[in-house]
């Protein structure tokens, strides 16, 4: 998957609040588009895989979903975000991706669908930016982004001089995050035993990537590299 320049950047607005206290939704569209995003997160995870089928039953309920979404804010966007000027085409544009990707879906294309979806993420996510509104899902986003960094650029820096170096600080990054997933978590996926164990898997695959790291054992960090992408899943699947 290809790094998204809208995430890097509420990434680093994220670290750099990182001591600030975080907006919180208490407006009737973010809690909208939070609950939306429930199935655009089902369809993203199906196209990941192999059934067309499943694929088209998730997009079609991520683009409902959406649907429900346009009809009660697509003509008029309460405050916070009632000063955008970009509000309108924004929920456009989620909608546009899922349009998309249905197409994609039923031309048996999961894999382009599965990308073409990604930008939905970028788009709610800068749109929460814009105007000072940060969910858990925005977490979820920046530590998706650095685990794409490691993943993508990792092997290649086990090719390079030095090894494991650069996925010591890498993992670190990676550490920091999953810290901040545990510290902004609201109240109820805290109390959610399923979220905990979730959560402490993806702590365990970090933990692991690092220590592999540390050693300069080659094998060893490539096989901890290879175990971090699917505890992030699951936990994005259920509660991202």
């Amino acid at each position: 998957m290809p790094h998204h320049p809208g995430l890097r950047t509420a990434a680093a607005a994220l670290l750099s609040a990182a001591f600030l206290s975080p907006a919180l939704a208490a407006d009737a569209f973010t809690d909208a588009m939070v609950a939306a995003y429930g199935p655009y997160r089902e369809a993203l995870f199906r196209t990941n895989g192999q059934s067309q089928l499943e694929s088209a039953q998730a997009i079609a309920r991520a683009q409902q979903a959406w649907a429900e979404v346009l009809a009660r804010f697509g003509q008029r966007a309460p405050a916070p975000y009632d000063r955008d000027p970009a509000f309108a085409d924004s929920l456009g544009r989620v909608k546009a991706v899922y349009d998309t990707a249905a197409k994609e879906i039923a031309a048996g294309q999961l894999a382009q669908a599965h990308e073409t979806l990604e930008a939905a993420r970028d788009i709610q996510a800068e749109l929460r930016q814009r105007n000072g509104v940060v969910v858990f899902s925005d977490h979820m986003n920046a530590y998706h982004l650095e685990m794409e960094r490691a993943l993508i650029d990792g092997p290649k820096w086990l090719q390079q001089d030095g090894h494991t170096l650069r996925l010591v600080a890498q993992a670190g990054v990676l550490a920091y995050l999953v810290a901040r997933l545990r510290e902004q978590a609201p109240a109820s996926l805290k109390a959610d035993a399923d979220f905990e164990r979730a959560l402490a898997a993806v702590e365990a695959s970090v933990n692991q990537l690092r220590e592999a790291a540390q050693s300069q054992d080659l094998a060893r960090t490539k096989a901890a590299l290879g175990q971090v992408k699917a505890p992030y899943s699951r936990l994005f699947l259920r509660f991202g």
